[in-house]
């Protein structure tokens, strides 16, 4: 994996081997659980998030040592269209807020400790109108895909995705409805904040889309291909990377789920290595989620993407592990458990 992928065929071949989650650790917790100084279940949900980073780290007592945020910028043809309320010079300009440190997701990761990297793809060169032509040819796809590769860490306790990309909802939606059916008008939410003329223009896009593409798009990655972006693309290759090396992963919002549907509409249990941080103000992320069998840990109406909503969330998974690990058994706190 580490050189990533030569072809469409090494990605398919990728999908088909994914590995499985190490049974025998998320036992090993279960039984640590079972055995600390609280009645069964009371985290509650916490406890199934111990199970879940147990089984994908591959250890009994989870750790969240090494948290990688890895966000991917890219640029959109269809900015031209008038479907965000954003110009599109605003990618770059956030790109350089990130790597400047005054974003919202470098306060969270300052806040937890947390490794943030900042892949910007070709911004100077945004993919095509989809509406008229594929939003990527052959090898930019790939070489985002393989950009998402090359950013996931060799070995990490956890990742988080975000993204960042003026007209990307677009592009989600687009994609969302080509992996699950639908028209423009099941996926296409406010993005930016669009309304009247504008959130028009973007259902408008996002039918035209389908209709030009049309069976073409019944492939998941022909359709990530052609109404995706550098950035989706990119994302996809970073979940699969993260599958392939076993590390956990916490999903973002609207835009990362959608990359992440081609994952889970390749290969059943694809996403078994994710959580859904949180669910979105855009209101196809909570049905995306739903189709992805994908539960949020948090619904707090954010709408900011940049890994924003699932770095929140990680707070959560650090209150879990902390307790998984630091607390007495009955035993050693000599507290008598339940007959």
């Amino acid at each position: 994996m580490t050189g990533g992928f030569q072809d469409r065929a090494g990605i398919i071949a990728a999908v088909a081997q994914l590995p499985s989650v190490d049974s025998a650790s998320m036992a090993a917790a279960r039984k640590r659980d079972a055995e600390l100084t609280k009645p069964a279940g009371a985290l509650a949900r916490l406890e199934g998030c111990i199970e879940h980073l147990a089984g994908w780290q591959g250890r009994a007592i989870p750790q969240l040592n090494a948290v990688s945020i890895l966000i991917f910028a890219g640029n959109h043809g269809v900015t031209a269209r008038g479907v965000s309320a954003y110009p599109a010079e605003v990618t770059v300009q956030m790109v350089a807020n990130f790597e400047r440190g005054g974003a919202a997701i470098n306060q969270l990761a300052r806040l937890h400790g947390a490794a943030l990297s900042v892949t910007a793809l070709d911004l100077e060169n945004p993919t095509a109108d989809f509406t008229a032509a594929p939003a990527m040819d052959d090898a930019a796809w790939l070489d985002a895909i393989n950009r998402g590769v090359a950013a996931v860490p060799a070995q990490a306790d956890l990742v988080i995705l975000g993204e960042m990309g003026i007209g990307n909802t677009t592009a989600a939606a687009a994609l969302a409805a080509a992996l699950y059916g639908g028209d423009a008008a099941s996926w296409v939410g406010p993005g930016t904040g669009v309304a009247g003329a504008a959130l028009a223009a973007k259902l408008a896009t996002v039918d035209a889309a389908l209709s030009f593409h049309g069976p073409s798009l019944t492939d998941p990655l022909e359709a990530l291909r052609r109404v995706g972006g550098r950035e989706l693309a990119a994302l996809f290759g970073a979940l699969l990377a993260a599958r392939q090396r076993r590390i956990p992963v916490l999903l973002d919002g609207f835009v990362v789920g959608a990359a992440a549907a081609v994952l889970a509409r390749l290969a059943p249990g694809g996403l078994d290595h994710c959580l859904a941080g949180h669910v979105s103000a855009e209101p196809g992320h909570r049905r995306l989620l739903q189709a992805l069998n994908q539960k949020p840990l948090l619904d707090l109406g954010m709408r900011l993407g940049e890994g924003s909503g699932a770095a929140v969330a990680l707070g959560l998974l650090k209150a879990a592990v902390a307790c998984h690990a630091g607390m007495a058994t009955f035993a050693e706190a000599s507290v008598s458990n339940r007959a």
